[in-house]
């Protein structure tokens, strides 16, 4: 069983950050003072697959947008690398998402993005998805 989700996008460059880095007395590191998308770097987009019996995880950045099949490509990725070795036996998978943005389950393009990642692995995949209240 996997958990996917996508996360929060990051704007990509040198913004401010609340963390802590140490540096020299009067050396401090130069960013920008307003967070506004840099047209170049644009955004980052990490989508994350979630091991559940192994406590591990997968995550695909992404710089463009969160879309279904960019969903259905980290779980190919994953499942290449990762969970095929780890599942070899099961012909089942089954996958647990929040059925929000890209893996939302009235997306026509997450269903069958979905069933050609199954039928390329020749197995049975179960889809749980949590339904929000409209």
């Amino acid at each position: 069983m996997i958990s996917v989700d996508c996360k929060k996008k990051e704007l990509v460059g040198d913004f401010k950050n609340a963390g802590r880095e140490w540096r020299h007395r009067g050396d401090p590191e130069k960013v920008r003072t307003h967070d506004f998308e840099d047209k170049e770097l644009g955004k980052a987009v990490p989508y994350g697959v979630y091991d559940i019996a192994n406590n591990m995880g997968w995550v695909s950045v992404g710089i463009d947008h969160e879309t279904s099949s960019f969903a259905v490509e980290t779980i190919r990725r994953w499942w290449q690398r990762l969970g095929q070795t780890r599942f070899a036996a099961n012909k089942r998978l089954m996958i647990t998402a929040d059925a929000g943005g890209s893996n939302g389950w009235r997306r026509r393009l997450w269903k069958v993005e979905l069933q050609r990642f199954a039928k390329r692995r020749d197995g049975i995949l179960e889809i749980l998805s949590r339904l929000e209240d409209d």
